[in-house]
């Protein structure tokens, strides 16, 4: 789950009448100043569906920023301004400044718009991090009520909740300390966005669960079909799809997309990037969304590389200048060939999903060795996606010459920015010089391979630089 926010052309929307019509659809805005199918918004129209992106709201004063984001996508989704911390910095009292600013940007141009995300683990404030118990459970649905009735009928699609599941091969709940209120807090998060906001989709959000065959993806289907068989309001599946090196592209992608619709919920790939951008599989991707009528629509996280949270990984269909990429020009045509591409040749699931483990590969469930490992040399990058009086950072570690069976990492803050947490690594210290450490379950890195961690901080950041051992 990351940001967005977008554009501005004049776009003739469709009668519509009414929050509950705005939110039926999502790709129902044509730009009034494109012919169709020239632009991804246009196109993904003409097919029923919407073509999005993540939005900044800093990023609006940028001319050639939003030249691009107006003519080119019909949906958006704030990156972080939308977010429990930039939303309820203080308990009970809430701020929609620079989430305003996307939202009517939007609306001016004939977009919809995405709201991300009303309950996570991640980007807490202080406040709600310090909590426990039915104290933490009422205020996360104070919240989610809050912030839900604000936006009633301004909002097409919320991630009512985001990344829940474990990585690896348990197919359990993530730890948390939303989780740790009670197994039913998904639940009672969806009951309470349902009402607060009768007339938007209500969606699942999580990442690593593009490959059909791996447990977080089976857990979360088998949470989806108990939702709906019990009645819970959920609307839609939100599939991040950050595709890269360590987690590419999977053949069986679309078996995934069809399996959770098949369920009678959409499908929506949220916050697609794809390191380097290869065009055949930015291709592939929207072939298999359009292949699968109810997967309605698609959102790009980011429009020009330098605008992504990865952008050391250049994963999105813009050049940092603002130059359409050949991922571009495949994403296009892939679009504007519609309904061409044959159908999946397996049929989703009749019977419920399998619920053995998935393949024994990535994330390594052997725990890393108890005696000190051969060094090894390796590097470290950082990516620093800042909002006011906050940030998060993605740091990737590369394995030099020989494989890594362990690693550190060191980062120095600026003065006045503190670490307040951290994933997929251990942390020491939370300002000045901080340490991040492997967890078991990506401790072993192969010669010229890559993991990835990250971490939330408040404050500036800055230009980080890492050392790596």
């Amino acid at each position: 789950m990351r940001n967005a926010k977008w554009r501005a052309a004049t776009k003739a929307a469709l009668a519509l009448t009414g929050a509950g019509a705005l939110a039926a659809s999502m790709a129902i805005f044509l730009p009034g100043t494109a012919s169709a199918g020239t632009t991804l918004g246009a196109s993904a129209a003409e097919k029923g569906r919407y073509f999005g992106t993540a939005v900044a709201a800093n990023r609006l004063s940028d001319g050639a920023y939003t030249t691009i984001l107006n003519r080119e996508f019909n949906s958006v989704t704030p990156e972080n301004e939308m977010k429990i911390d930039a939303t309820e910095p203080q308990q009970g009292q809430f701020t929609f400044t620079n989430a305003d600013r996307i939202v009517n940007h939007a609306r001016s141009q004939g977009m919809s718009v995405r709201g991300h995300t009303l309950a996570w683990h991640q980007q807490q404030p202080g406040w709600m991090q310090n909590m426990s118990g039915s104290a933490l459970r009422q205020a996360m649905l104070n919240h989610v009520t809050q912030v839900a009735t604000y936006y009633r009928g301004k909002i097409a699609a919320w991630d009512v909740v985001n990344e829940a599941f474990a990585d690896g091969s348990s197919g359990a709940r993530r730890d948390s300390n939303l989780q740790r209120t009670g197994n039913d807090w998904i639940e009672a998060a969806f009951r309470a966005a349902r009402a607060a906001d009768p007339g938007a989709k209500l969606c699942y959000n999580d990442y690593n669960t593009d490959n059909w065959t791996h447990a977080k993806t089976q857990a979360v289907y088998n949470m989806v079909r108990d939702f709906k068989s019990r009645g819970v309001p959920i609307d839609c599946v939100g599939l991040q799809s950050h595709f890269n090196n360590d987690s590419p592209y999977v053949s069986n992608y679309r078996t995934t997309l069809s399996s959770f619709a098949a369920l009678g919920v959409d499908v929506q790939i949220t916050e697609l990037d794809i390191q380097n951008a290869p065009a055949n599989t930015y291709r592939a991707v929207v072939e298999d969304c359009l292949a699968v009528p109810r997967c309605n629509g698609i959102t790009v996280w980011g429009i020009r590389d330098s605008d992504s949270w990865r952008s050391e990984q250049s994963p999105l269909l813009f050049t940092s200048g603002g130059a359409k990429k050949a991922a571009y020009d495949a994403v296009l045509a892939a679009l504007n060939a519609g309904g061409t591409t044959p159908p999946p040749t397996t049929a989703p699931p009749t019977t419920p999903p399998p619920t053995t483990a998935p393949p024994t590969t990535p994330p390594p469930t052997t725990p890393p060795p108890t005696t000190p490992p051969p060094t090894g040399s390796c590097t470290a990058t950082v990516s620093v996606n800042q909002w006011p009086g906050g940030f998060v950072a993605n740091v990737r570690v590369t394995a030099g010459s020989s494989a890594l069976n362990s690693w550190a990492t060191t980062i120095t803050l600026p003065s006045g920015a503190a670490v307040t947490n951290a994933w997929s690594a251990n942390r020491s210290g939370n300002s000045g010089t901080v340490r991040f450490t492997n967890v078991d379950y990506n401790s072993q890195v192969g010669a010229g391979q890559t993991i990835e961690f990250g971490f939330q901080g408040t404050g500036t950041a800055g230009n980080l630089s890492a050392t790596c051992a």
